[in-house]
């Protein structure tokens, strides 16, 4: 059955080829199984070049045939499905109190997943780099036991990011200005796959795109929360960054002028009236923990068992991170906005209220199952999308040599 493609455009160009064969490795990877005639009718590329395009992927591993089918029109078809076994994308998302490492195959299957305890906020940004490398290389050493060539490994963390991997500001680690991406380069080795460092609700948002519940739709956003609120965002398809890759910080935005100072010293951002950080302080009255993990699990257990204080809060945290929800769809018109982090196990009781408040401030008519939904990909989205990204860098071109 041939279905319409929608992905990369077959080039021109002196790239041509290395451009097309990203649009066959494209096109199987959303439909697969299919034919080569599927991919040349969807795709408009002729069949001879086809067929040479996909005989090079067969080549480097990442496709592979898996017989023939009869049950079509005409004479049976060999069927094309994705294959990358040699291969492994790495995610790691680095948080206040525990790092996520994450590995894929090309076809989003986990190879490893692991989450470790790490002392973020009180460590220097020299110990920091020496924990992340450290398991950054175990996992490297997991994958090449079992014959992977590693893609790449992205790192995600909660704060400003500029495109060379600076971390410019992330108020949750007290870091500023730290050289991350080359401290890693350095601290790895100089490695022959690509290190690059991003934002971690950018990848949460690029996890969802790829492997959640709205898998390809083209517009999507995603708000999430440790110590701040933060967004990533995709539009047409694409990572909305910005000028200079700053976008999504929605946390600042004020949604209560009157309200609780922030962070970055105004009143009422939607960081402090609606921020997990802010929600811990309302209820318990001091600072939150570098772990807010049982924190944020103690906050479920009150709200379980109905207490009067604890349900107040959280639908008042609710009502602004509605407010919040819908600045952004005012702004950007999602498809869906979902919520993320520490939000999904608060979800039962913020969503109503949270619902409610979108759907009364958003201007826009809402196509059918437009608003707020809790992530299905838990605290793993930003590593997820951090190995998300390495596979989005293969998609658009960056192919591994063939293997021996």
């Amino acid at each position: 059955m041939t279905t319409t493609y929608t992905g990369p455009a077959p080039a021109d160009f002196t790239d041509v080829r290395a451009t097309n064969l990203a649009v066959v490795l494209d096109y199987v990877r959303t439909n697969a199984p299919c034919s080569r005639a599927d991919i040349a009718a969807s795709t408009g590329l002729n069949k001879a070049t086809v067929s040479s395009l996909v005989g090079e992927l067969i080549e480097r591993r990442l496709l592979r045939e898996t017989g023939m089918t009869e049950r079509r029109i005409g004479r049976p078809a060999t069927m094309i499905v994705l294959d990358g076994a040699p291969y492994a994308a790495i995610g790691l998302d680095v948080g206040t109190d525990q790092l996520t490492v994450i590995a894929v195959d090309l076809g989003g299957e986990h190879l490893l997943a692991w989450r470790r305890a790490f002392t973020g906020r009180g460590a220097t940004p020299g110990r920091s780099v020496a924990a992340i490398a450290a398991l950054a290389r175990r996992a490297l050493g997991r994958l090449a036991d079992q014959g992977r060539q590693v893609l790449g490994l992205t790192v995600g963390v909660g704060g400003l990011v500029d495109p060379d991997g600076v971390v410019r500001i992330a108020t949750g680690l007290d870091w500023r200005d730290v050289p991350l991406r080359d401290s890693l380069v350095r601290a790895l080795g100089a490695p022959d796959y690509p290190v690059t460092v991003d934002n971690s609700a950018n990848l949460a948002v690029l996890a969802e795109h790829r492997y959640g519940p709205y898998a390809g739709t083209p517009d999507l956003a995603y708000l999430t929360s440790g110590p701040g609120v933060s967004a990533g965002i995709v539009a047409g398809g694409r990572l909305l960054r910005g000028a200079g890759g700053y976008a999504g910080e929605i946390g600042h935005f004020v949604v209560d002028p009157g309200g609780p100072e922030c962070s970055c010293g105004r009143r009422g951002c939607l960081e402090a009236v609606a921020g997990v950080g802010a929600l811990i302080r309302r209820l318990a009255g001091t600072e939150p923990a570098g772990d807010l993990e049982p924190e944020v699990a103690g906050i479920v257990r009150r709200a379980r068992a109905q207490e009067p204080k604890t349900l107040a809060a959280l639908h008042e945290a609710g009502r602004h991170l509605g407010h919040g929800a819908s600045l952004l769809a005012n702004l950007v018109n999602p498809s869906v906005v979902i919520l993320g982090g520490h939000y999904v196990p608060l979800a039962p009781w913020i969503l109503p209220t949270a619902g409610e408040a979108l759907d009364t401030l958003v201007v826009a008519p809402q196509p059918p199952g437009a608003g707020l939904v809790a992530s299905a990909l838990g605290h793993d989205a930003a590593a997820v999308g951090g190995a998300a990204a390495v596979l989005d860098a293969v998609e658009a071109g960056r192919l591994p040599l063939p293997t021996a």
